[in-house]
């Protein structure tokens, strides 16, 4: 009998998309384990590939090809989140390595790319033991070698925990000195020799321990080595986070006082951690202090020695979130989000997976943090759209989270201003607890008064096309208090385009079916779906008119016309273009968190769970954009936006005001969130969609088919609806195939069908059917996308 591993290995396709067995030689008998990655050699060729071990058996190995190299000395997976990726595989119709992979930061998944992976995490002398110079061997040989010796160096206790990953850079070292007073005092130097008797010196007054480039600083590296060798210096390698720059400039902040409300919010959740419990939905208004709530749980979550998950939708949330959970909570505290670099998330990972970190905080990928002993998850704006994963595997953070908190007996809190209509309806059906937070945190903070200007009324009338007299009188009246304003541009398929006066010509993406967005920054032409970029034409490239012009809207735009108008006014601008560069979010909000701008002026990514107390003014410049687009969650989008980036203003002891400028001054979702009027917006949203059949009163699936040929496209979308027919009963609504709403993109056509369902038994095995049918050799050029309740019908 031979140790047997079950090995799920890197290639997304419905024939690997299961264990093979391979034999684990005898060498890493003690050392492969559940949850580690291997290479192994796959298929004829016997490439070498990275691979998962998901479970061991002892067996008959006849035939077996065995593991060739293990890369980790302890689990990257754990228990649970194994048996997650099979519940997963269930509901995100991907295959379970893209889910695994999906659980790792990037630096632990293989490229392909090279001969062999370095070793991270070594020192040096380890380093010369697993590479020598001149090695005559092949490198399918030089793998071997290279196990069996980590499996050595291992065995004799020289080695604790150590990553195979893509290079050397995994791991970031820095080098220190260690000094050896007794040996630096008696160590004879000559006395022509000014340099090292100069540095002895230094060291007996400087005897503690230091960074090696200070010391190659003042000396060089020629007399350091002198001392090295003589054994009155130990240089060493010291592990570094890359990560550590978030936490050394938060100062530490004691908890406020709750108000009964959150008291009693507090109590309700905290008393059910460790129980089987239904997930809650806190629903608080603007400024009701709902980061407070979340503080005082996790902090008895952490007396009663568990962990937490905090989610926060987006990147820009990010930096002031995470500074109130690290001046509570310190190191405890984890990061991990799209923003950090490959090796700050490796870092960050390591952290919690070690067992320092007790608090996660960040985006949708967060999730999957290797936390144990789990205590409470917390969806913080739980209603957005961006926890659900777009590309594969597309999963819901709030679907994985509920599977966690069911697994470690741990409370889910999912809280907003604005829940989502399928989250409230599933509270007033007491699948959720449901929770309220009815008044700000702040007693003297009053929910800020909603005026609506209707932009028709001042057509002739406007100085700048995107400002309304009216807003610009309350601008000039907070510049001239010395208060800040906040202006949202929303800008969701709404941007500059370039047109000829003369044809009509507009000057389109060749690769997708949209106009090209005008950057003046730049002084390009930008497709936002495939990158494509030219220059700006000064003629018409259809009819050669020099009448061409832009038209549409931007921030840019915006900011050209505020600086016009005030030019005493310090403006900020934030949006995709600003906030490219790593930290730029931060810093933005920084500035004018500090007062050092009067007005911030940006998109969609200002409008959320930002807090400056001196903000007494809100505009929101184009109300109208999201309403128009085909999507039945469109009003909805558009109500929790102007409701959340109202919330933005009078969150302290001054009143606060927001204009919201508009086309459609009496749409149900713009009149419902001039009164700030939530419950209201829920019961009519919910009449409508029960006429219409969509969620909540139905569950959705939507495939998207794409193909360079337009013409195949659609019969291979025929194909798939005759194969849903099939096997779908009639109980269920198949809508389509239709174009979808941005027919072309990257030069592939795009055609959908909406499966829309309220109980059926064949759903799963249908759609596997079709996965499978994705492989068969006429169907592989067709791209298809099966995304289970799709947040996005664009």
């Amino acid at each position: 009998m031979t140790k047997i591993a079950k090995i799920i290995v890197d290639i997304p396709l419905m024939q690997t998309d299961k264990p093979f067995s391979y034999e684990v030689p005898e060498h890493l008998l003690d050392l492969v384990q559940v949850g580690v990655r291997v290479h192994v050699p796959f298929g004829k060729g016997n490439r070498l590939l990275q691979g998962f071990v998901v479970g061991l058996e002892d067996a008959d190995a006849a035939d077996l090809k065995p593991i060739r190299e293990f890369l980790d000395f302890e689990p990257v997976l754990n228990a649970e989140q194994l048996l997650l990726a099979d519940q997963m595989r269930h509901t995100v119709f991907s295959y379970k390595i893209s889910i695994l992979k999906a659980m790792l930061p990037g630096l632990l998944n293989s490229k392909y790319d090279k001969e062999f992976h370095p070793l991270a995490s070594l020192s040096d002398e380890e380093r010369q033991l697993y590479f020598p110079k001149n090695s005559p061997l092949l490198a399918s040989e030089l793998r071997e070698e290279l196990s069996l010796k980590m499996a050595e160096l291992l065995k004799a206790g020289k080695v604790e925990q150590v990553y195979l990953a893509k290079d050397r850079q995994t791991i970031k070292t820095q080098k220190h000195y260690d000094v050896n007073l007794q040996l630096l005092e008696t160590l004879e130097i000559a006395g022509r020799a000014k340099k090292r008797l100069e540095m002895r010196a230094w060291l007996l007054e400087n005897s503690q321990s230091g960074l090696l480039k200070d010391l190659q600083a003042l000396y060089g590296r020629e007399v350091i080595k002198f001392f090295e060798d003589a054994g009155a210096l130990n240089i060493r390698e010291v592990e570094v986070s890359r990560a550590h720059a978030y936490f050394k400039d938060v100062k530490s902040s004691n908890f406020l006082q709750l108000n009964e409300e959150q008291a009693a919010v507090v109590e309700q959740v905290t008393a059910a951690i460790g129980q089987a419990s239904k997930p809650f939905l806190l629903e608080g208004v603007t400024g009701s202090g709902k980061t407070e709530v979340y503080l005082h749980i996790i902090d008895k979550v952490l007396q009663q020695g568990k962990t937490a998950i905090v989610l926060v939708p987006e990147i820009s949330l990010t930096p002031q979130m995470t500074n109130r959970f690290i001046s509570r909570f310190g190191e405890q505290v984890a990061i991990m989000h799209s923003g950090l670099s490959d090796g700050e998330k490796f870092d960050e990972w390591r952290k919690v997976k070690s067992g320092q970190a007790k608090v996660v905080v960040g985006a949708r990928s967060a999730i999957f943090a290797p936390l144990e002993n789990i205590g409470a998850i917390i969806i913080d704006e739980e209603h957005e759209a961006t926890y659900k994963q777009e590309s594969n595997p597309r999963y819901h953070a709030r679907d994985v989270a509920q599977l966690r908190a069911d697994y470690h007996k741990a409370v889910l809190v999912m809280g907003s201003a604005t829940p989502s209509i399928e989250s409230r309806a599933r509270a007033s059906r007491e699948v959720y607890q449901f929770l309220q937070l009815t008044k700000r945190a702040n007693p003297n903070a009053k929910i800020p008064e909603v005026e609506i200007l209707d932009f028709r009324d001042y057509i002739g009338q406007q100085e700048a096309g995107n400002f309304t007299p009216p807003l610009l009188e309350a601008i000039e009246e907070r510049l001239a208090k010395k208060e800040q304003v906040v202006l949202m541009l929303n800008r969701r398929g709404f941007s500059s385009f370039v047109m000829c006066r003369d044809c009509g010509f507009v000057d389109d993406c060749p690769n997708c079916d949209i106009s090209l967005t005008l950057h003046m920054d730049t002084k390009t032409m930008n497709c936002h779906y495939c990158g494509f970029q030219k220059g700006i034409p000064r003629n018409c490239p259809n009819c050669q008119s020099p009448s061409i012009r832009y038209y549409g809207t931007g921030t840019q735009k915006a900011y050209d016309e505020l600086a016009e108008i005030f030019p005493q006014a310090r403006i900020l601008r934030m949006d995709v273009d600003t906030t490219r560069q790593k930290g730029a979010h931060e810093k933005l909000l920084t500035k004018f968190g500090n007062h050092e701008a009067d007005i911030l002026l940006g998109t969609q990514m200002i409008a959320k769970g930002l807090d400056f107390p001196n903000v007494t003014l809100v505009g929101v410049l184009n109300a109208d954009t999201s309403l128009n687009l085909p999507d039945f969650r469109s009003s909805e989008r558009t109500f929790q936006l102007l409701t959340q980036v109202a919330g933005r203003a009078g969150r302290a002891d001054k009143p606060g005001q927001v204009y919201i400028q508009t086309y459609n001054p009496d749409h149900y979702a713009i009149q419902l969130a001039k009164a700030q009027d939530y419950e209201a917006f829920y019961q009519y949203e919910m009449s409508i969609r029960r006429q219409l059949g969509y969620p909540p009163y139905y569950f959705t699936v939507g495939l998207t088919l794409s193909h360079s040929s337009e013409e195949i496209a659609v019969q291979k979308s025929y194909e798939v609806m005759g194969l849903l027919r099939q096997g779908l009963t009639d109980k269920v609504k198949l809508l389509g195939p239709t174009p979808k709403p941005i027919a072309r993109t990257h030069n592939l056509y795009h055609y959908q069908i909406l499966v829309k369902y309220r109980f059926e038994d064949h759903l799963e095995e249908s759609l596997n059917r079709i996965l499978d049918w994705t492989q068969e050799k006429d169907n592989q050029k067709v791209r298809v996308i099966i995304d289970h309740e799709p947040q996005n019908l664009m």
